[in-house]
């Protein structure tokens, strides 16, 4: 039996009868269209295959089965994951008449996680299963540890080439599911595994599951190693987050219930930042899009901090706080178990089910206004923050006003420093952010003027880590770079508007470029994420050197490649190290950084937003000691620094 039907003409083709369907035998469809299962064939897509097999392993232990789960990355370039869970059976099935296990390797939607008596609740229900990591592998191993025995199997290219057979005995209390494989380099662009993104998932799900222990190593001489083992939870998590701010109360407010099968948690702190970080979850999935949980949580903190503002007299009568005012400064973990969730789009971001709304909202009201009238000096910071960022708000929207009226947010005026390009068209327009007058006059003079356009920045624009958005809009750079992008801000940012669908930051290779740099990525971290997450958001790599000898020229954008030319040349062989980009004529700048056929440039990408968080905060935060830290555990990997 197929488990796929593609049908559709050859395009190509002027002929489309009954030859023109094609029929894709078992696993075949996920290797010919491998994207639509797992997104991608890049590193965000090997990764997820990794994702796929643990999940399989945290259903295990959501289901109560299962303590351990290990990542290993072997030095033949495979991953193993092993736990200690059930393992899967390997009886045949009464149906199939194939053993258990190799159907949940080789069937797509073959697994008991449509059972509801298997699984309460399963991040991998609405997954692409371990079926399809096979499928896009070279070689795949399971070994299930069950019924005193040990099974194994092994796979190529999703194809059984080994039946299950019995490698050893144990005992029979000891039982768990290891499978290892090795991605397949035909499908991937890239197959290797990088530790840190693997370690930012693991943590991640060792704190929305309490008590689970996980572990990965590196194979190999002076491989890492990390383990995560967390016994608060969400609320550990909660610390881990804010570990470089400073919170207004604490321990961290925590909250939990259940309702119709719906389990619920929510752990929130306030800090004195000015930014709101909440991250929302679904049986462990990380919903980036928010959904109905998300929409029910931010409803019952509005509704339940004025009426507790009402009742206790804290703030006066005509004072109507909005959502925004107080979630300011709010870090919030929101965890809910839905035992039939409902994704929105493949990518599962977005939570659908209408019922959860409700369930979360009124939960957490009722525990919310208990936690307040039972914390009456807390809930009374967190109501002091939240009139300052009601002040804040007012300030901000007659900035707007003023703003607006002088056409610095509607996308009707340009800024006077801006060089545009020729062409109307955003999808091929470039905006280059360069700075200073003498790197940004070498850029005008070398750019295309067809599509690259070029905006020169003075000195180092406001750290909004540090800032309202009333500050923010104050400040002369940054507002001459909302004009030029002519998209608004913030909340009122739309993508649409945009002037520009490539945006390239072009600094100096040095210190203060570098944090120019930094300061120009927090703010558009902070108040416009989609060009990120849209994946309009470049940086510019010059050249470090200029590598000459009489007529031969050559341009370096690593040390190692320096060193391999002079030796190369030498004797005679001439090292100029740009520390500036306006030490290059307009031709060089073009040749090296701006020409789309030689130039390169690295995309800012969002991958683990709690990561990309964390690194703004202890950067461009008011707290010195996590910087110092974030600095020694560093400095190892610091190749060149200018004093």
């Amino acid at each position: 039996m197929s488990d796929e039907l593609l049908a559709g003409a050859d395009l190509g083709s002027e002929v489309y009868d009954e030859r023109s369907i094609e029929v894709l035998e078992g696993l075949e469809g996920v290797r010919k269209r491998p994207a639509m299962y797992i997104g991608s064939t890049d590193s965000h897509g090997l990764h997820h295959l990794v994702y796929e097999v643990v999940d399989n392993s945290v259903d295990e232990a959501m289901a109560g089965h299962c303590k351990n789960i290990n990542v290993t990355l072997l030095s033949d370039g495979s991953v193993e994951v092993s736990d200690d869970g059930r393992g899967i059976p390997v009886k045949p099935h009464p149906v199939h008449k194939v053993p258990a296990v190799e159907l949940a390797m080789t069937r797509l939607h073959a697994g008991g996680k449509f059972k509801k008596d298997a699984y309460k609740v399963s991040g991998g229900l609405h997954g692409v299963g371990v079926s399809v990591v096979n499928a896009l592998s070279t070689w795949l191993e399971v070994r299930v540890q069950r019924d005193g025995h040990i099974h194994h199997q092994r796979y190529e290219r999703g194809r059984p080439v080994t039946p299950v057979t019995v490698k050893g005995d144990i005992p029979s209390d000891r039982t768990g599911t290891t499978v290892t494989f090795l991605p397949d380099p035909t499908i991937f662009s890239m197959v290797e595994f990088n530790f840190e993104v693997l370690s930012h998932r693991l943590r991640e799900l060792a704190f929305l599951n309490r008590g689970i222990r996980m572990s990965i190593q590196r194979e190999g001489e002076g491989g890492q190693r990390e383990e995560f083992h967390y016994e608060g939870g969400i609320v550990s998590f909660i610390s881990y987050i804010d570990r470089s701010r400073k919170p207004l109360h604490q321990p961290p407010i925590y909250l939990q219930g259940e309702k119709d099968n719906i389990c619920i948690e929510a752990a929130m702190e306030w800090t004195d930042g000015y930014n709101e970080n909440i991250f929302s979850y679904v049986n462990n999935i990380s919903t980036t899009e928010g959904g109905t949980h998300l929409s029910g949580l931010k409803a019952a903190l509005t509704r339940t901090f004025n009426d507790h503002s009402r009742s206790a007299n804290l703030l006066k009568k005509e004072v109507q706080l909005q959502g925004e005012d107080l979630r300011e400064g709010l870090t919030c973990v929101l965890s809910v178990k839905v035992p039939e969730p409902q994704f929105e789009g493949q990518t599962k971001t977005k939570l659908g089910n209408s019922e959860v709304k409700g369930i979360v909202e009124n939960l957490i009201n009722e525990k919310l206004r208990e936690y307040l009238e039972e914390h009456p000096r807390e809930a009374e910071k967190i109501l002091s923050k939240a009139v300052q960022a009601l002040q804040a708000r007012e300030a901000a929207r007659k900035a707007r006003e003023l703003t607006r009226r002088k056409g610095l947010l509607d996308g009707a005026g340009l800024p006077g420093k801006l060089a545009d390009c020729q062409s109307k068209d955003p999808t091929i327009s470039e905006l280059y952010i360069v700075e200073g007058d003498s790197a940004g006059g070498s850029a005008k003079q070398g750019r295309d003027r067809g599509y690259q356009a070029i905006l020169p920045l003075r000195g180092k624009i406001l750290n909004v880590e540090k800032s309202r958005l009333d500050k923010v809009l104050g400040n002369t750079e940054i507002r001459a770079l909302i004009m030029a992008l002519g998209a608004g801000i913030g909340d009122e940012f739309d993508l649409s508007c945009l002037r520009y669908h490539k945006i390239i930051l072009m600094t100096d290779a040095d210190v203060d470029g570098a944090h120019i740099r930094t300061l120009l990525l927090t703010f558009f971290y902070r108040f416009m994420a989609e060009l990120i997450t849209d994946g309009k958001l470049f940086i510019a790599q010059p050249p470090l050197y200029r590598v000459k000898k009489a007529k031969q020229e050559y341009y370096c954008f690593t040390d190692r490649r320096k060193d391999e030319l002079v030796k190369e040349l030498s004797p005679g062989a001439i090292v100029q190290r740009y520390k500036g980009l306006g030490e290059m004529n307009p031709g060089q700048l073009w040749e090296t950084t701006m020409d789309p056929q030689s130039r390169t440039l690295l995309k800012v990408t969002m991958e683990d937003a709690i990561a990309a968080d964390e690194v703004f905060t202890v950067l461009m935060g008011d707290e010195v000691q996590p910087r110092k830290e974030f600095i020694e555990a560093h400095a190892k990997e610091v190749t060149e620094l200018d004093i």
